[in-house]
């Protein structure tokens, strides 16, 4: 069983253990862009020169789906996000992340609440770069997020939320038939989006 699988198990436990004292389920989806902070090996800039991998992810458009329990104060909830792109058609990056979240509520009125927390989980980081070999790593993921949250009739709402999370995951960049050439760290990455939630 991998880090993810164990991740989710964990996580989906705890809120099931929360369940008591939580006023609603809820699962949802999330659109938005993603830019990732790429960090180059020194070997890497001295036989790569000035290449553009902190311009593969880069506004990128990231989808999420998200499941969840919420009550008055907060809201426990884990997503699975993914996001892809490439620079040139030469360089292409693809992350994946399984998070989980906690939220406090600040009430703004009856329907509208102000939300922050935290976040921690796993990502997966995969360098599908054209030329060059293939190659991923599982690092961690810790971070902030924070928003607004707006009820949409009695069984819905929808949000807009600005995430900020570090990690350690990082790859190998080995051209084919020449070898390992240097690496890459996924330093950090910032995600604004918009989501849609379904309550019951």
């Amino acid at each position: 069983m991998n880090k993810l699988h164990t991740l989710a198990i964990a996580t989906s436990l705890s809120l099931f253990t929360l369940g008591a004292h939580a006023a609603e389920n809820f699962v949802g989806l999330t659109w938005g862009e993603s830019t990732a902070n790429i960090d180059r090996s020194s070997t890497l800039k001295q036989n790569m020169g000035s290449d553009r991998f902190d311009d593969v992810i880069k506004n990128s458009g990231t989808w999420g789906i998200r499941a969840g329990q919420m009550t008055d104060e907060g809201r426990y909830y884990v997503t699975y996000e993914n996001v892809s792109d490439d620079y040139g058609n030469t360089l292409k990056l693809r992350q994946q992340n399984l998070i989980g979240s906690y939220d406090m509520f600040l009430p703004l009125g009856d329907t509208t609440r102000l939300f922050g927390g935290a976040s921690a989980g796993l990502t997966k980081l995969e360098n599908e770069s054209s030329g060059y070999r293939r190659d991923s790593d599982i690092g961690y993921l810790v971070g902030l997020q924070a928003g607004i949250l707006q009820n949409v009739g009695a069984n819905a709402s929808i949000e807009a939320g600005y995430r900020y999370l570090r990690s350690n995951a990082g790859t190998e960049v080995a051209e084919h038939g020449v070898g390992k050439i240097g690496s890459i760290d996924l330093h950090s990455s910032k995600q604004a989006y918009l989501g849609v939630n379904y309550h019951f």
